[in-house]
């Protein structure tokens, strides 16, 4: 039997470089065994970087070996359902880049032809697998900070005017925008943590007048039960990445809620009650969980954590919250 998924890349995206491939190389039943790129020679230069035996020009290439099980997306977001669609063809299962897709229809199309093919799909929210996430849950669950009225969450980082031009964050058609990069992780820890839907959104955004993408963004989500929510998307702000609960007893507050790895892996959750302070440290590796969660699930023929039905509730709250930067008004889910 089987206990090591081969896997190949398609692109040498940055992402890519930075934080997959040395994750695949930590992860215990997982070993990237081919990478692809338009430009060879930068595949080339990769692949001798990581220790990857095959090199191809060209994606269809890739997924015409029959020695690959999986593939890793980490494509501009526009080209993700064309590559996960052919790549689902070819019999591979898949991990993409966040968002999955730009619209939710178009995820349902991708959803279908995985179905059909039997392959497993999972969208690449790496901070899911921090087990930070969890241990606040079960904070909530035991009644410690009381009933929850109220959760913010922030994902900033500054993006320097000069490196604007050049970036594809900036590219309206390539999916870019405050919102498809760091804002979906913040609207998915609420709909996380709150273990809800929410049932409007209503946004207020600052268009870059040059490139007509979302620079700056602040949300506002009405969940059920009369919880409200509120989120920040930014790229003219420091790196902030976090998330607070407020509730009758108390508040809890993630302060490296999507890239505890920039701290050596190690979340934090600070609770705060009636004058008093705790905070507790859970240190893990949140890249490496997700090439083995979805590695153990294709090896056990399991089902993977961050299923297609949370993939496409994020992706309809996202469709909302870009409608309602269109039309200026709050939009019901």
């Amino acid at each position: 039997m089987m206990n090591t998924v081969r896997w190949g890349i398609l692109s040498t995206a940055g992402i890519a470089q930075k934080a997959l491939l040395p994750a695949f190389g930590r992860a215990n039943n997982a070993e990237v065994v081919a990478i692809a790129s338009s430009r060879l020679e930068k595949a080339k230069a990769v692949a001798h970087t990581f220790g990857i035996e095959k090199v191809y020009e060209g994606y269809d290439a890739l997924l015409d070996d029959p020695e690959i099980d999986a593939v890793y997306i980490p494509l501009p977001n526009h080209l993700h359902k064309q590559w996960v669609i052919k790549a689902a063809k070819k019999g591979k299962h898949i991990l993409c880049e966040k968002p999955a897709t730009i619209h939710a229809e178009e995820f349902r199309d991708m959803e279908a032809v995985c179905r059909e093919q039997g392959v497993l799909f999972m969208e690449a929210f790496m901070y899911y697998f921090h087990p930070q996430h969890d241990r606040v849950k079960a904070i909530i669950d035991n009644g410690e900070i009381g009933d929850i009225s109220y959760m913010q969450a922030a994902f900033t980082f500054y993006l320097e005017e000069e490196k604007r031009a050049d970036n594809i964050r900036m590219s309206e058609e390539k999916g870019g925008g405050s919102i498809y990069d760091i804002g979906c992780y913040a609207i998915h820890s609420l709909r996380n943590i709150l273990r809800a839907e929410p049932e409007s959104v209503h946004i207020h955004a600052v268009m870059d007048p040059e490139y007509h993408v979302d620079t700056n963004v602040e949300g506002y989500l009405t969940f059920p039960n009369g919880v409200r929510a509120s989120f920040q998307s930014s790229f003219s702000q420091a790196m902030r990445h976090e998330y607070r609960l407020f509730g009758t007893k108390g508040s809890i507050t993630v302060p490296r809620a999507y890239r505890p790895d920039n701290h050596g892996g190690e979340g934090q959750i600070i609770i705060e009650k009636s004058g008093s302070t705790r905070t507790e440290t859970i240190n893990s590796d949140q890249y490496k969980n997700q090439v083995e969660h979805i590695s153990e699930a294709i090896l056990a023929g399991d089902q993977v954590k961050h299923s297609e039905v949370n993939t496409l509730n994020n992706l309809r709250v996202i469709d909302a919250c870009y409608e309602s930067i269109h039309q200026n008004k709050r939009i019901d889910l």
